[in-house]
């Protein structure tokens, strides 16, 4: 059984542990990196959110993450094989099923980049939109305590709906 789910009000140290990740992690991945981004539910103020930091990194190759798992492993990063996400490279910093931090590695501006982006922006600057985000992932939460999986996965209609929305507009 999994841990259960926790999300949490949104809480300003959020913005300023991901400011402080990030210089971290530009002294250690050089100028191979083109855009590092705060992403996901904690970069939405206002939104609840499991209290994972969840940073996105544009690189131009995908390859060249292969470079960073040794050097990111110093700063307490685990990287972690997902061979269903071919579009990205993952590490966790942090216990199994109870990470602090998420590391998305993407080709830069490349869809998954772009709905990453696109997302977060269209919550930021459409309040009723994030609240209906917001109901939802309390009764997710409430509806799939201990269900990662599907939490995740009913997340999933919204958030396409959302992405066809913003294309449009």
């Amino acid at each position: 059984m999994d841990k259960e789910i926790t999300i949490e009000e949104w809480h300003p140290n959020w913005s300023k542990q991901y400011e402080n990740e990030k210089f971290k992690l530009k002294e250690i991945l050089s100028e191979k990196v083109i855009s590092i981004e705060h992403i996901g539910s904690t970069s939405i103020e206002g939104l609840v959110a499991k209290p994972i930091l969840d940073i996105a990194i544009g690189v131009n190759d995908l390859e060249v993450v292969n470079e960073f798992i040794e050097p990111l492993k110093q700063i307490g990063y685990e990287f972690v094989y997902h061979k269903e996400f071919p579009e990205r490279r993952f590490f966790r910093k942090g216990k199994w099923r109870a990470g602090t931090h998420h590391l998305h590695f993407y080709q830069f501006e490349g869809e998954h980049w772009n709905n990453q982006i696109l997302f977060r922006d269209y919550l930021r600057n459409n309040p009723d939109v994030m609240r209906e985000y917001h109901q939802l992932k309390i009764d997710l939460a409430r509806n799939y305590r201990f269900d990662r999986v599907a939490y995740t996965e009913n997340k999933a209609p919204f958030i396409k709906k959302v992405l066809q929305k913003a294309k449009e507009e």
